[in-house]
């Protein structure tokens, strides 16, 4: 699906995510319908990750479509003991992110728009 390559540099931006962010704990990118491109995660099974990332990105862009407000951008949940992150990478793909309590969403936010628009052009390539 995606070669050596360019996992490798999909790689190096979410470890870069996670050097900029505090509280990032897990990252991975996905396509649209689940299957793992690419993870830096530590004792969250990826492959699970980016299946449930995927149903939840649909159902957000089901419902962004039901309700008339555009393209759906991300999808947030804020658990009792942190934030699952999902954003929409084109049509195609997905970036889920995991933060603890300490995650700092805003800056998480700041920093993932132009990391999904480099992460767009390395998968289109």
């Amino acid at each position: 699906m995606v070669d050596d390559g360019v996992k490798g540099s999909v790689l190096g931006e979410l470890h870069a995510l996670r050097d900029q962010v505090t509280g990032v704990t897990d990252s991975a990118v996905a396509s649209a319908d689940g299957l793992l491109i690419a993870a830096d995660t530590g004792d969250v099974r990826p492959d699970v990750l980016a299946a449930m990332a995927a149903a939840a990105l649909g159902l957000g862009k089901s419902t962004a479509d039901e309700v008339g407000m555009g393209e759906l951008r991300e999808v947030v949940t804020r658990c009792q003991s942190g934030h699952i992150a999902i954003y929409a990478i084109d049509r195609t793909c997905l970036l889920v992110v995991l933060g603890d309590e300490g995650l700092d969403i805003a800056r998480l936010h700041l920093q993932s728009r132009p990391a999904v628009t480099r992460l767009a052009g390395l998968l289109a390539a």
